[in-house]
């Protein structure tokens, strides 16, 4: 059995958890489900806050019965990490599944991005986005190198190519944009100018998995790609990350730095260190890939929906994708405008009273934390685009067992606040 393909006959834990009947049927079922709260004339007791409450996102998790077998496995072989066999497997189906060339698995994205940062011999300034999780600048600290930020697009909220053509010092050494949400940057013009300027490119592309654009995965543009397999990533291995690269001698110097920079039992040929994942993460890797495409599928639904109810609301915008080929629905912002009943922040606290935890994310700017407000390109004037952003987002729920009668509740709490 190919490991993106979903049993028909796959036992879920609970029925929470993704549907164990064939995709199709599953996805239909839940369309109509949502069509019927939808299209009701009154959404059935808007004001009832849910028994639980409802995040941004809750971690998928597949069958415990098809995890514990490779659990089982780990006791008795007890290999538990170094490379081991599930490691090996799960690098290999996860290139074949993303369309890549190589794939070198992590304990982490922060790791990752780190030894992607040294594996390219980096000085200097790096030109990135204040608009991201801070781990990404955090990175370019750890590493010795001063983030420089620059504005992102209006549409898309990242890194804007002509931002970053006006950021470039003679001390640039490359360029980390983040393909926010899950959106693709605008890679054509950002490698291009990597390519003007003798620059380095590397994508954190924590949120994308699975995307793909232009007829190609969208981990194969820059010279290195980072992925994240957080519990709250579309795909998770518990915690995780991966590095992409265009071929298998890069990825043997990756290899080598997660690792202590050992070459072999007794040489060390690089400051390395320890990024390796455990054979525990890859497993539940392995187990995961079955079911990634089932939960795309159900992200893609409430995606639709959400735009759908949200429609014609007043000083509400659904941020558009990019013009990706494949996108994976990570996300769900929502810009709140002057022309909405509310701020934005009274829209979080009223849905927060309702048992409704959205995030504002990404809130406040990387730029405005203490380590990097003395900065001369963190100055708030500077970065306009990104500020407005900052201050009218709010991510809404999304997930693949996230109930459509909550979906319903959130969208009649917004249009009718």
């Amino acid at each position: 059995m190919s490991a993106t393909t979903t049993p028909e006959d796959a036992r879920p834990p609970s029925t929470s958890s993704i549907p164990s009947t064939p995709v199709q049927a599953v996805l239909r079922r839940l369309e109509q489900e949502f069509a019927r709260i939808l299209e009701a004339p009154e959404v059935p007791n808007p004001g009832a806050a849910p028994a639980e409450p409802i995040f941004v996102t809750r971690p998928f998790l597949p069958p415990l019965d098809e995890f514990t077998p490779l659990l089982e496995s780990i006791w008795r072989t007890r290999v538990l990490t170094n490379g081991g066999p599930y490691h090996r497997e799960l690098e290999d189906r996860l290139r074949d599944h993303l369309g890549v060339p190589e794939i070198a698995l992590f304990n982490n994205a922060t790791t990752a991005l780190i030894v992607a940062l040294r594996a390219l011999h980096l000085s200097g300034e790096v030109i990135t986005t204040p608009y991201s999780f801070v781990a990404t600048s955090h990175a370019l600290l750890w590493s010795g190198l001063t983030p420089v930020f620059a504005d992102v697009d209006p549409d898309t909220l990242n890194l804007d190519p002509a931002a970053i053509e006006a950021a470039i010092t003679p001390r640039t050494s490359a360029i980390l944009p983040v393909h926010c949400y899950g959106h693709p940057c605008d890679v054509e013009a950002i490698d291009a100018i990597g390519r003007r300027h003798g620059l380095k490119v590397i994508y954190d592309a924590a949120h994308a998995f699975g995307v793909r654009h232009r007829g190609r995965s969208l981990l194969t543009y820059g010279d290195l790609s980072v992925l994240s397999f957080h519990a709250t990533k579309v795909f998770n291995t518990f915690e995780g990350g991966a590095v992409v690269c265009g071929d298998a001698t890069r990825k043997d110097q990756i290899d080598k730095l997660k690792n202590f920079g050992h070459d072999g039992e007794t040489c060390v040929v690089d400051i390395g260190m320890n990024g390796k994942m455990s054979e525990l993460n890859a497993a539940l890797g392995l187990v995961q890939l079955k079911y990634v495409d089932t939960a795309l599928d159900r992200r893609r639904t409430i995606d639709a929906a959400y735009r759908e109810g949200l429609r014609g609301v007043r000083g509400v915008r659904c941020l558009d994708d990019a013009g990706e080929d494949t996108a994976n629905y990570s996300y769900f912002p929502i810009l709140v405008g002057p022309d909405y009943p509310l701020s934005r922040d009274a829209l979080n606290d009223a849905l927060k009273r309702d048992g409704i935890h959205p995030r504002r994310y990404f809130y406040p700017l990387i730029s405005e934390f203490p380590m990097y407000r003395s900065l001369p390109s963190a100055r708030r004037d500077l970065l306009p685009v990104a500020a407005l952003a900052a201050d009218r987002v709010l991510c809404l729920p999304i997930y693949p067992d996230l109930d459509a009668a909550v979906v319903a509740r959130v969208i009649a709490r917004i249009a009718n606040p």
